[in-house]
């Protein structure tokens, strides 16, 4: 893994939002809109974030897991690259990649458990998908999170409000529904997930804010498209979900 985040694999592939949300021609041609796109992304990361809890993964595990998945979307398409296929693979890389390896066959066995009517592939389906998705990835496996500069930038802020830390962590998580991670860099993510606890809690950090010497409009600038995906969240319906995949399903 790289030592420093700006000289790493991860900060030269960060890319603006405009270039996440292009839909490959091969999936335009099918129906597939950026809503379509992005609804398909977020059932991905729910399913991966569900199957983290009954296969017993860090979290670190699960978030490398949704970059994998979501860094793919920016250079393949869907219709070639089976969102739940490519999840799987995903999962079973980033448990290598994050050296807290499971069995695929464990994968295989506990996604079918949870989600029997959408998961019919086998062992040699997993393997075949990561070899792509290791090539889509062009093998830059490096991944930095939120998780380590938000420790730090906690102790350092000195909040030992217990209600806020959780707050924080949750939200963070909660990040990696989004594309956040592809677009900005981690440390500046963590900000902005303190900065909205910080509100929330009504607990007054601006201080520290100001000694970071910290770009804040970039920070209020993170907290608003979280801020935004939390209200356009409650719109999402199954029936939006399925309609989205329905159109993959399609015949050109």
């Amino acid at each position: 893994m790289a030592a420093n985040f700006w000289t790493s694999s991860h900060y030269k592939q960060l890319i603006e939002q405009e270039e996440v949300d292009v839909v490959h021609p091969l999936d335009k041609e099918r129906g597939i809109s950026v809503e379509d796109f992005k609804l398909i992304k977020f059932h991905m990361s729910n399913h991966m974030i569900k199957l983290a809890q009954h296969i017993k993964v860090r979290q670190r595990v699960v978030a490398t897991a949704v970059t994998y998945m979501r860094r793919v979307y920016t250079r393949k398409s869907m219709v070639e690259f089976e969102p739940r296929l490519v999840a799987l693979a995903c999962m079973y890389l980033a448990s290598k990649a994050e050296e807290s390896i499971v069995q695929a066959r464990n994968i295989i066995f506990y996604i079918r458990k949870l989600y029997p009517d959408e998961y019919k592939y086998e062992l040699k389906d997993i393997l075949g998908m990561e070899m792509k998705v290791l090539e889509a990835l062009n093998y830059y496996l490096v991944v930095f999170h939120p998780y380590r500069s938000l420790s730090e930038f906690l102790q350092d802020a000195a909040i030992n409000d217990v209600n806020m830390n959780q707050i924080t962590w949750g939200i963070v998580n909660d990040t990696y529904k989004m594309d956040l991670i592809l677009v900005h860099p981690p440390y500046r993510i963590a900000l902005a997930c303190i900065y909205i606890a910080s509100v929330h809690t009504e607990k007054d950090i601006t201080a520290w804010f100001e000694d970071l010497h910290e770009d804040m409009n970039l920070v209020k600038n993170i907290a608003m498209e979280i801020l935004d995906f939390y209200e356009n969240y409650r719109s999402i319906t199954e029936e939006k979900v399925n309609s989205a995949f329905s159109k993959l399903a399609l015949k050109p």
